[in-house]
């Protein structure tokens, strides 16, 4: 079930033993990336504003793209079968 903070929603958080955490976007095609890391980007943006502690980590988990890299604005995009093993 996604997290809802003020109107903002992301698809799953991982949480670390330290206290850090990661916020993911789940998206089934490459044309959804954009949007998705905008919503991360918003959802970092709330944290910073004295909402509480930011996330770590921003990834989009793309099941159909080519290639896992970190775009410009920092938010990793991994392709799903990267995550097996």
């Amino acid at each position: 079930m996604p997290i809802v903070l003020r109107n903002n929603e992301i698809d799953a958080v991982l949480e670390m033993p330290d206290g850090n955490w990661g916020a993911f976007e789940i998206r089934l095609g490459a044309n959804q990336v954009d949007k998705a890391a905008d919503n991360l980007i918003r959802l970092r943006n709330v944290f910073e504003k004295g909402e509480g502690t930011p996330p770590s980590v921003l990834c989009v988990i793309c099941g159909l793209s080519s290639a896992a890299y970190k775009r410009p604005d920092g938010v990793y995009v991994v392709h799903m079968t990267a995550l097996k093993d």
